[in-house]
């Protein structure tokens, strides 16, 4: 998904609101890495969407408050051999 950064900022950021996703699966959704998802959405998207920018800072700030425990669960999972 390469081209323009601003439709692709836009599209990220309407696929975390709606699906409540974390960094990685959009990353994985659109074929591209992390650090791109970060850069879209932290430096681009607040350039000319200021209100689409904050309503998807608010769910990336909820899933970095639960990280932690996703990373519990995983670990629980592993040693359990669920």
């Amino acid at each position: 998904m390469k081209g323009n950064m601003e439709e692709r900022a836009v599209k990220l950021a309407q696929y975390i609101i709606e699906n409540r996703a974390t960094v990685r699966t959009a990353a994985a959704k659109f074929s591209i890495s992390k650090s791109t998802v970060h850069k879209d959405l932290s430096e681009r998207l607040p350039a000319f969407n200021r209100p689409l920018y904050l309503q998807a800072k608010a769910v990336l700030e909820e899933n970095k408050a639960q990280r932690h425990i996703r990373g519990g669960i995983a670990t629980r999972k592993k040693y359990k051999g669920d």
